[in-house]
């Protein structure tokens, strides 16, 4: 797996001792997470806090209750936490995601006019993934890849375009091919006051 790393600032480097991320299990940032907590991380099991969204993360942060908060750049709403002057840009790194494909708790019985829980960032992986004796009627944007694949095996929706992991805690089937997207993440920790000039 290709994999670069970009420290920011390694003089204002922040001890990486837990981190704040998009949840449930099986997203995407999870396994950012874990694997940015086994090259970087102080040892031992994996401290990530896994989120509702990315802003509820960033609280966690602000909050000081974890020393890291892991966002994905194709993330639409990335901007705030690089504008926020609270948070300071530690590290960012590519790491590929987990497979995506598209997933349903009941393979043999796909209708041919199908709804989508996705993310939205995801969502341009529809066209390129859904097979073509599929057409989409309703596409249904979720908070992460792993309540899209919990709302398809609500029956919610007929499919979810979501990761190899969060299909797997689902029990959903891939009646798609998957590929793994390859990905920037940010890391970002407080902004210290002996960073600003004007303190």
């Amino acid at each position: 797996m290709f994999q670069q790393w970009l420290v920011a600032d390694p003089s204002a480097a922040v001890p990486l001792e837990s981190i704040a991320t998009l949840g449930p299990e099986g997203t995407s940032s999870e396994s950012a997470a874990v694997h940015l907590w086994a090259a970087r991380g102080r040892g031992g099991p994996s401290r990530v806090r896994l989120l509702d969204t990315y802003e509820e993360a960033a609280a966690e942060l602000k909050a000081g209750r974890v020393s890291h908060l892991l966002v994905a750049n194709a993330y639409s709403g990335i901007n705030t936490f690089y504008m926020d002057r609270e948070f300071s840009l530690a590290l960012a790194f590519v790491y590929d995601t987990p497979p995506y494909g598209l997933a349903t708790p009941c393979p043999g019985s796909v209708p041919h006019a199908v709804s989508i829980a996705t993310h939205p960032a995801a969502a341009p992986l529809v066209g390129e993934l859904l097979p073509a004796r599929h057409a989409v009627t309703t596409i249904l944007y979720t908070d992460s890849t792993s309540v899209a694949a919990a709302t398809a095996r609500r029956a919610e929706t007929d499919l979810a375009l979501t990761t190899q992991p969060a299909a797997l805690v689902h029990e959903l089937e891939f009646i798609s091919r998957t590929r793994p997207i390859r990905m920037l993440w940010s890391a970002f920790t407080l902004h210290s006051r002996s960073e600003d000039p004007c303190s």
